[in-house]
C-alpha cells in the first residue's frame, strides 16, 4: 500500500496534535483562566504638540492634574491604580486607570477659557489583535462653547504589532503602543484634530493576581467561635499616620528631564505615589487641634550639574491653624536637621471617626528651604500641596496611596533593527515565565508533551516572534 500524499500525512499529524492537545488543554486552561488586575500605571503624553500648543504663545494656557495623576519626564502623564481582568488563555485584557489632566487656553477678557478639555480615567481593552483606549471626556465645543461630558469614549485605537497577549504570568507590560485618534475621539477633542491623527504612544504595566488555588475536596471543619473584633482606642497619642507631598511638579519634571537626566530614590519606607511621595509611620500627638508628628522615610534627587538633594525625617506641626513641614536636608546649598520646608494653613483641625486629615492644602516654600534648592525657587514660591492623615484609633484607616503596581521589567527579547531610527516598535512582556538555573524557560509536563507534537507538525505552523523595543526645562520659580 503506497503512503498517503504529503498533504494527507500533514493533515493526519495536525489532527493527532489537536486530539492530544485537546486532552491536555483543560488543565492548562484552568491555570490560565481570567484573573483580576490590581495595581499598575499607564504613561501617555496624549499628543506632545497639543501640550506645546496649549502652553505656547498662541493659547497661552496650562494644564493641571486631577485624581492623583502625575507627570513623567518631559511630556508624559502617568495614570495609576489599574483595575480589570486578564485572560491568559485568550489574551483578553482590560485595565482602567485613575487620574486625569485638564487643559485650558485662549483666556477671554471675562476670564473664561475658550479651550477647556479634561481627559480622565483611561481604560485599555485588548481582544485578539486589536486594542482600544477609552477616556472620560469633558470638553468645550469650538464656537458655541457648549460643555459636554462623555463617559468612556473610544478615543484611540492601539496597534499591537503582532504581539501575542496569551500567557500565565503575573504582569502585563506593553511599551510604546502606537495610538491613532478615532472619529469619536476627534469629536471629543473639540475638533482640534481629525480622525486618523497619530497620537503619542501608550505604555502601561499592570499586576495580575495569582490564579485562585484549586478547591480542596477534603471537608473542612467549621469554626465554632469567632474572634472578637479589635476595638479602637483613642487618645492624644497617634496610632499611625502619613504625609503625602510631591515637593514640586516642575522640579520632578526637571530632575527626570533632558537637562538633569536624573532620578529619585526612596528609602526608609517612603513610597512613590506617582504625583507624590508618602512618608509613613506617623508618631506623635494631637490635642486641641494642634499636631506634632514625625514620619519615616526619605527621598533623594540626583542628576547632572551637581544635583543631589535628600529630604528625610519628615515632621509636621500644626498650631493655631498654622502648619509647617520640616525635614532633615542634605544638599550642596544647605545641610541641616529639622529644616522648615513649607508652610500651610488649616482651620478647625478635628478628628472624624478616629482620623485627622488635611487634604491638598496649598504650601509655600520657606526662606531656609530655598537655599536647599540652590536659590532656584524664591521664598514664598508655591510648592506642591500637602496632605497628611493621622489615626487616633487603631481601627482608623489612612487614605489609600495611588497604586503604581510593581516596577515593570524591560522585555528580555532584544530589539529588532528598524529601517528608521525614529521607529517605535511596540514591545511587550505579558508573562513572567518560569526559568531553570540556566535561564531556559521551563514548560509544564503537559505543555512540553504538546510542544513535541507541535514540533512534528512544524511545517504547518507559523511561529510568531514577539517584537520588542527596548524625557524638561530647568525649574523656575514662576507658576505653571
Amino acid at each position: 500500500m503506497s503512503p498517503p500524499p504529503p498533504s494527507r500525512r500533514h493533515g493526519r499529524i495536525a489532527v493527532l496534535c489537536l486530539v492530544v492537545l485537546g486532552a491536555l488543554l483543560p488543565a492548562t486552561a484552568a491555570q490560565a483562566a481570567s484573573r483580576g488586575v490590581q495595581g499598575g500605571r499607564l504613561d501617555w503624553g496624549i499628543k506632545s504638540s497639543f501640550q506645546s500648543y496649549v502652553t505656547g504663545p498662541i493659547a497661552k494656557g496650562s494644564y493641571s492634574l486631577t485624581g492623583g495623576a502625575a507627570t513623567v519626564g518631559a511630556s508624559n502623564f502617568r495614570f495609576h491604580s489599574a483595575n480589570g481582568s486578564y485572560d491568559g488563555a485568550t489574551g483578553s485584557f482590560t485595565a482602567s486607570f485613575s487620574g486625569g489632566v485638564r487643559f485650558v487656553g485662549h483666556r477671554t477678557e471675562a476670564g473664561a477659557y475658550q479651550l477647556d478639555l479634561t481627559l480622565s480615567r483611561p481604560t485599555v481593552r485588548i481582544s485578539g489583535s486589536t486594542g482600544t483606549l477609552y477616556l472620560d471626556v469633558t470638553g468645550k465645543a469650538k464656537g458655541s462653547g457648549r460643555v459636554t461630558t462623555s463617559s468612556q469614549v473610544p478615543f484611540a485605537t492601539l496597534s499591537l504589532g503582532g504581539i501575542d497577549m496569551r500567557g500565565a504570568g503575573n504582569s502585563v507590560v506593553l511599551n510604546n503602543l502606537p495610538a491613532t485618534l478615532t472619529a469619536q475621539g476627534a469629536t471629543s477633542f473639540a475638533g482640534y484634530y481629525t480622525a486618523g491623527t497619530v497620537l503619542d504612544p501608550v505604555s502601561l504595566s499592570a499586576d495580575v493576581k495569582p490564579a485562585a488555588p484549586a478547591a480542596s475536596k477534603k471537608p473542612t471543619a467549621k469554626a465554632s467561635t469567632k474572634s472578637p473584633a479589635k476595638k479602637g482606642t483613642s487618645g492624644d497619642k497617634l496610632q499611625d499616620g502619613a504625609v503625602d507631598w510631591g515637593v514640586r511638579r516642575t522640579f520632578r519634571e526637571y530632575v527626570t528631564g533632558d537637562i538633569a537626566r536624573g532620578e529619585w530614590t526612596l528609602s526608609g519606607g517612603a513610597q512613590d505615589g506617582g504625583a507624590l511621595f508618602r512618608f509613613p509611620g506617623g508618631r506623635g500627638t494631637f490635642k486641641g487641634g494642634d499636631l506634632d508628628a514625625t514620619f519615616k522615610g526619605a527621598v533623594r534627587f540626583t542628576g547632572h550639574d551637581g544635583l543631589d538633594l535628600t529630604l528625610g525625617a519628615v515632621r509636621a506641626t500644626v498650631k493655631d491653624g498654622k502648619g509647617t513641614l520640616y525635614a532633615d536636608v542634605t544638599s550642596p546649598g544647605l545641610t541641616g536637621s529639622k529644616v522648615p520646608l513649607v508652610t500651610f494653613t488649616t482651620k478647625n483641625l478635628k478628628a472624624k471617626n478616629g482620623l485627622v486629615a488635611v487634604t491638598e492644602v496649598p504650601a509655600k516654600l520657606t526662606a531656609d528651604a530655598a537655599k536647599a534648592f540652590g536659590g532656584v525657587y524664591r521664598a514664598g514660591t508655591a510648592m506642591d500641596p500637602v496632605s497628611l492623615a493621622v489615626a487616633l484609633t487603631d481601627d482608623a484607616e489612612l487614605p489609600a496611596l495611588p497604586d503604581l503596581g510593581s516596577t515593570p521589567t524591560v522585555s528580555e527579547t532584544p530589539a529588532e533593527p528598524s529601517a528608521s531610527p525614529a521607529a517605535t516598535a511596540p514591545s511587550t512582556r505579558p508573562v513572567a515565565s518560569s526559568t531553570d538555573d540556566d535561564g531556559v524557560p521551563v514548560l509544564p509536563v503537559g505543555l512540553a508533551a504538546g510542544a513535541l507534537l507541535l514540533a512534528a507538525a512544524a511545517s504547518l505552523l507559523v511561529v510568531r516572534r514577539r517584537r520588542a523595543r527596548p524625557a524638561a526645562e530647568a525649574p523656575t520659580s514662576e507658576e505653571d
